[in-house]
């Protein structure tokens, strides 16, 4: 799939499971996939895979965690946990996965390198293909603390 494709799935998913933009209205396709990149807030997303993997981080993602896009695309989503956080992640992802998304979210996060911080006001949503199929999960990270 193609940037301009995934920024619209991103766009129209969260649209339809959550009922608010997440781009400015107007933008799709590239544009989307170029204003979302850049965006202010973090932007991450993981795959179906069994042990999901990144598929997708923003720009602020990629500076929040301390990964280039090269080293967080492919690279299994439990791992932005600390190990004593990942049970408690995977949950929350198990509860969007059946209710559609969940808001208001906040929970601890590892860098790269191992440093901690707290994830806040964050929206967490499955991703919807075209044919209805859910395809992964997306976070909006509004907020971040150490």
């Amino acid at each position: 799939m193609t940037l301009d494709m995934f920024a619209d799935l991103l766009a129209d998913s969260y649209r339809t499971l959550v009922g608010e933009p997440l781009v400015p209205d107007g933008l799709r396709g590239l544009r989307a996939a170029e204003w979302l990149y850049e965006a202010p807030f973090g932007l991450l997303a993981h795959d179906t895979s069994a042990d999901p993997l990144f598929i997708y981080a923003n720009l602020t993602a990629q500076q929040l965690f301390g990964y280039s896009w090269d080293d967080f695309v492919g690279l299994p989503s439990r791992l932005s946990a600390g190990a004593q956080d990942r049970e408690s992640r995977a949950a929350v992802l198990e509860s969007v996965r059946l209710k559609g998304f969940a808001s208001d979210y906040r929970g601890p996060r590892v860098t790269a390198d191992g440093q901690p911080f707290w994830i806040e006001d964050v929206t967490i949503w499955n991703l919807i293909g075209p044919s209805g199929d859910r395809t992964g999960q997306a976070a909006l990270i509004r907020r971040w603390t150490d």
